[in-house]
């Protein structure tokens, strides 16, 4: 266990979790912002991405389970990522899209900003989202977050219109 919240537990990812990940990347409706739904190999390739980055970092998407039922539903966790020449720390999250509209993933995303902050020590943090991804952009909201540029991101060949939200730990202080 990574992170623990009042209903969440996050932990590390591992390629036992494929077939509930697959259900997350797989779904055409889940996965809309990034205009197509994943293969296996873009799944394997995915998970192996966050084993990469928990060996080189020792934090990258971690899976997100339900403490009552111990399912997977989700994904959440913090990334090294371009915002179009200067690096940040992304608080990233993606979930089965049956649990959507239950808090899950801003209760994720809450902890996992915390983390950044308390545990790597971040002045700042981001999440990157699609222009039109608003379910996201109301979670980084929910997360403290203000919208500070908009940059385009080439992906599977296509122009991608990114908005990078974030919040500094002094401005989630101040609010406090």
């Amino acid at each position: 266990m990574v992170l623990q919240t009042k209903r969440l537990i996050l932990r590390r990812m591992t390629m036992n979790d494929f077939t509930d990940i697959s259900e997350i990347l797989k779904d055409q409706k889940t996965m809309y912002a990034y205009e197509h739904s994943f293969s296996d190999q873009e799944v394997y390739d995915w998970i192996n991405r966050q084993l990469d980055r928990y060996e080189k970092y020792g934090f990258g998407l971690w899976a997100v389970i339900l403490k009552d039922s111990g399912r997977l539903i989700g994904q959440c966790g913090i990334t090294i990522q371009d915002t179009g020449g200067r690096e940040v720390l992304e608080v990233g999250y993606l979930f089965n899209r049956r649990f959507w509209h239950c808090g899950y993933a801003c209760e994720a995303a809450r902890a996992c900003r915390d983390y950044a902050f308390q545990s790597l020590e971040a002045d700042e943090v981001c999440s990157i989202i699609r222009t039109n991804n608003l379910s996201s952009q109301r979670v980084a909201i929910r997360n403290g977050m203000l919208p500070r540029s908009i940059f385009t991101k080439r992906y599977m060949g296509i122009d991608m219109p990114h908005i990078v939200f974030s919040v500094t730990k002094s401005e989630l202080t101040n609010r406090q």
